[in-house]
C-alpha cells in the first residue's frame, strides 16, 4: 500500500471525527496551558507543565492521525500510549494527593473536567489505528 493510501485510510470514517477530536484537544490544552503558565505559573507550576505535555501529545497524535504514513502510526501509537498512561497516572496521583494539584490538568481526576474524553480517546485512538493498521 502506498504511504498516501495508509492516510487515507486513517482519515477515513470514524478518523475524522477522532482527529477532530484530537485536534480540538491539542487546541484546548495548548491555549489553557500557555495561559497558566503566562499568567500564574507560580501557582501550580507542576499542573501547569503537565497540561502543557498533554498539549504536545495531543499536536503529536493529531499530526500523525492525520499523517497516516508508517512512521507517523507508529508515533501515534506511542502518542496514545504516553497520553493514556498520564492519564492513569495524573489522574491516581490527583485523587490520591489532591494537594500535588491545586489546580487542574486536562488528565486530572482521569479527565474528569473534561467529561472522562481525556481517559476514553487514546483507548479509541489505540484501537483506530489497530483497524486501519496495514495488513
Amino acid at each position: 500500500m502506498a504511504q498516501t493510501d495508509l492516510g487515507a485510510v486513517t482519515r477515513s470514517g470514524p478518523g475524522r471525527v477522532l482527529i477532530a477530536v484530537y485536534a480540538i484537544f491539542a487546541v484546548g490544552a495548548t491555549s489553557r496551558s500557555a495561559v497558566q503558565i503566562g499568567t500564574r505559573f507560580d501557582e501550580a507550576p507542576l499542573p501547569y507543565l503537565l497540561s502543557a505535555f498533554a498539549a504536545m501529545v495531543y499536536v503529536l497524535a493529531t499530526v500523525c492521525l492525520a499523517r497516516g504514513s508508517r512512521a507517523s502510526r507508529r508515533i501515534a501509537v506511542a502518542s496514545c500510549v504516553v497520553e493514556l498512561l498520564g492519564v492513569l497516572i495524573i489522574g491516581t496521583v490527583s485523587v490520591v494527593l489532591p494537594e500535588a494539584f491545586p489546580d487542574a490538568t486536562v488528565w486530572s481526576s482521569f479527565g474528569r473536567g473534561y467529561l472522562y474524553i481525556p481517559l476514553v480517546l487514546p483507548v479509541l485512538g489505540l484501537w483506530w489505528l489497530r483497524a486501519t493498521r496495514p495488513r
